[in-house]
């Protein structure tokens, strides 16, 4: 894990003779054609110069469809409401939740500077104990917690214990407080209390199923819906086990899919073992497959789109937790950590760009690789058009492999006007400030989108990781004073937040089963068979690169 977020951490756009995704170094603009054509601007709303964070979503989306399986779904919450003792709050959409300062500011009613362990200012929580934070979560008879506060303190609650503990808290102060009452009045208690209880529970089992993986999490989870469900109210029964048949299905489709991508993974081979061993059966190219490139980016869309559903918000703070912050030579998670949904996206995007890579060498006709640059090039734009960064990025960093750069002859025969318009749309100057206007763009546009298709944001995953990933390093977790910097967790929620938004589209596009199958499974080039075939096509111009052409046709090819 350490291996893969230090590669992450380093990426960039990738210059031209670099590996698809890393590099180890920050360049001011890496591996860009130098272009005088007027930049083109594919989304009307560019001009606006409002951050993401200014603009409040309205759409509510549900998640894609892809293949045989079943995706988890996150329902989109209702509508917030005021909170009044006997009214259940309704929950907001992700993407309402957080205005442009990071947090709903009308959460809190107190306008005590201190109250309880928390530490207010302009009636907004900025920190407090942690136990404060806990007891500010669980419910009671005339409180229960906006559910801002709930999606901030459940993600980052694990940076100072597991899941499990907090739900063991969670589950004795709801306990507790069922019994403060006279026990003359436990049922008007109960009737009052549970469904805010349970309430909790379902914005927990919604928001974060994958924490109840653990068996110990479910065993709490079942005890307190038991006390809930025990009571006579029937109503409590019925949505307890609904609350449980939910968690039970999304827990259900996680596993299938992982299966999925286990299988895919285990039977994954190089392109060059196929082509010595079966060269009959590897003769189809993309295009021979789909040749129409709009179609090949709404494929890549499908794909994306249910990959990212898979993502649990809580895997962007595990992917980073080292130590435990109130605690610095402990570990908070001495198991494995569960970031295996992200780390898996982010192998996608390097399989598909060796992909791109690997069709553009293997045509042995200068001709047919500078149509298969010219192809990839019209689904690149496409998915730029649809809001599919992290394909576009994909694509772009495949046609910067250093085996596909040298092609110069190839190149030549390319018109690359289309080419430079993309590569500067991505340029990572000034902090990829060209990709996130259009990034901007795109999620402005969605909001006023009057077709799903204009609803689709895919943001550039790795760029996205590395932002969160700095705000996590950049600001200290706990205060002097022992506090829990509540104020950083609002902002950390604020930009997983808006992802959730953003992975919850359906995807609008039909499916072909076909193209699917060739993206996800067809054999990828080695780096070493892509230089391979690369100096097989266009040969070596100097020294370096014909010892290391003789070098490869000696190791993978046996010849000398």
């Amino acid at each position: 894990m350490a291996k893969f977020l230090t590669e992450l951490l380093g990426c960039t756009l990738p210059r031209k003779g670099a590996s698809p995704m890393f590099e180890s170094k920050s360049h001011s603009r890496v591996g860009l054609k130098s272009s005088t054509k007027q930049k083109t601007t594919i989304f009307n709303t560019l001009a606006s110069e409002k951050s993401l964070s200014d603009c409040k979503k309205e759409q509510q989306w549900k998640p894609s469809m892809y293949g045989s399986i079943t995706p988890v779904c996150f329902p989109s919450p209702l509508i917030e409401k005021p909170i009044g003792k006997e009214s259940m709050p309704q929950t907001p959409p992700f993407s309402a939740m957080f205005d442009s300062s990071g947090y709903n500011r009308n959460l809190y009613q107190s306008a005590e500077d201190s109250c309880g362990g928390l530490y207010y200012h302009d009636n907004n929580l900025l920190s407090g104990s942690l136990e404060a934070l806990i007891q500010h979560l669980v419910p009671n008879v005339d409180y229960y917690p906006d559910r801002t506060y709930i999606f901030t303190f459940l993600l980052s609650s694990r940076l100072f214990m597991h899941p499990y503990e907090l739900m063991a808290k969670v589950c004795h102060l709801c306990v507790e407080h069922q019994r403060l009452s006279d026990p003359d009045s436990d049922k008007n208690q109960m009737r009052k209390i549970a469904p805010k209880i349970l309430q909790l529970l379902t914005e927990w089992t919604e928001t974060f199923p994958y924490d109840f993986r653990d068996e110990r999490m479910m065993r709490n989870l079942k005890d307190l819906a038991h006390r809930i469900a025990s009571g006579e109210e029937q109503t409590y029964r019925k949505n307890v086990q609904q609350m449980m048949q939910c968690l039970i299905r999304k827990l259900a489709a996680l596993s299938q899919y992982e299966e999925v991508l286990a299988k895919i993974s285990s039977t994954s081979t190089d392109r060059l073992t196929v082509l010595k061993t079966k060269p009959q059966s590897i003769q189809r190219d993309i295009i021979t497959v789909c040749n129409d490139p709009y179609t090949l980016a709404q494929q890549l869309t499908h794909i994306e789109l249910e990959r990212l559903n898979y993502i649990g918000p809580e895997e962007f703070v595990q992917a980073f937790v080292q130590k435990g912050p109130l605690d610095n030579d402990k570990s908070c998670y001495s198991e494995r950590k569960k970031t295996r949904n992200l780390e898996a996206y982010v192998e996608w995007f390097n399989r598909l760009s060796y992909l791109v890579a690997t069709e553009i060498c293997m045509p042995v006709k200068k001709k047919h690789r500078a149509r298969m640059i010219e192809y990839f090039i019209d689904v690149a734009r496409e998915c730029f058009n649809i809001g599919n960064f992290n394909s576009l990025m994909a694509i772009i960093s495949g046609m910067n492999m250093s085996p596909v750069s040298r092609l110069k002859k190839t190149w030549a025969k390319v018109k690359t006007a289309k080419f430079d318009i993309l590569e500067h749309q991505m340029d990572p100057s000034s902090n990829f400030y060209n990709y996130r206007t259009a990034l901007r763009g795109a999620a402005q546009r969605s909001l006023t989108a009057h077709s799903s298709r204009e609803k689709i944001v895919i943001p550039f995953f790795s760029l996205l990781i590395k932002d969160i990933y700095f705000l996590n390093e950049g600001c200290a977790n706990r205060l002097p004073n022992g506090h829990v910097n509540f104020e950083k967790f609002w902002e950390l929620a604020k930009q997983v937040s808006e992802f959730m938004t953003w992975k919850q589209v359906e995807c609008p596009f039909e499916r072909d089963r076909k193209i699917l199958q060739y993206l996800i499974t067809v054999p990828v080039f080695s780096e070493d068979a892509l230089y391979l075939a690369s100096y097989e096509s266009e040969g070596p111009e100097n020294h370096i690169e014909k010892d290391r052409w003789k070098s490869l046709r000696s190791s993978l090819l046996g010849r000398v």
